[in-house]
């Protein structure tokens, strides 16, 4: 794997919602929403991540067709209110609707930019770009799936979204692997194993939200 352009800064970043910081700013009732939301834990868990431990990961993992596991440290799993009978797919006509309510100013098939949403609502999207998104950069442009994650939240609608992350851990192990949510991988290696060596310098330097990006926001 290469090590300089394998893993983006603002990837997989936690985000604040904590009251202190969020109370004094536009974004307050919005991040109450979000802190009381089904993926809040996805969304503000400050776990370190250790640029070894993900690395070693992503060196050696591979995707077991027939058990629809990925080995050797995730297996999906029906957590944070996920089912795997919940919906992974919106009906575009429903997210298009609901975000023309949000405030949106663009085309209705053009791209739906972050940037053209009314302020309270862009940062949610930020939030979830940043948080749940697989991609290395373009944080402005939302994909169809993030489009259905903040449509779902929004509505109190069920949506598979762990099943959504896993389906991208496994085009990311079919494909040219790059360090893909390094701080859930992290997550789930120090649920797995516990004594792995934990090197200060060996942290990987996520750009993590913080009180002074909130109020850029």
């Amino acid at each position: 794997m290469a090590r300089a352009s394998d893993w983006d800064k603002s990837h997989n970043i936690f985000c604040i919602l904590d009251a202190h910081y969020t109370d004094t700013t536009t974004f307050k009732d919005m991040a109450e929403f979000l802190r009381e939301g089904r993926i809040a834990k996805a969304l503000t868990d400050r776990t370190i991540v250790y640029e070894s431990h993900v690395r070693r990961f992503w060196r050696s993992a591979r995707y077991v067709e027939d058990e629809k596991m990925i080995c050797s440290a995730s297996r999906k799993k029906d957590e944070n209110g996920d089912n795997d009978n919940d919906p992974t797919i919106v009906p575009e006509k429903l997210c298009k609707g609901l975000w023309y309510r949000m405030g949106f100013t663009g085309h209705v098939n053009g791209k739906y930019l972050k940037s053209l949403f009314s302020p309270p609502y862009k940062f949610p999207i930020h939030c979830v770009v940043h948080a749940l998104s697989h991609r290395k950069g373009d944080y402005d442009e939302t994909s169809d799936y993030i489009m259905n994650i903040i449509t779902c939240l929004v509505l109190n609608r069920p949506y598979n979204v762990s099943q959504v992350l896993f389906d991208h851990l496994v085009d990311n192990i079919r494909g040219e692997k790059y360090i893909m949510y390094p701080r859930f991988m992290q997550m789930m290696i120090n649920d797995q194993v516990n004594d792995l060596p934990k090197d200060p310098a060996d942290v990987l330097g996520l750009r993590h939200m913080t009180a002074e990006t909130l109020g850029r926001k």
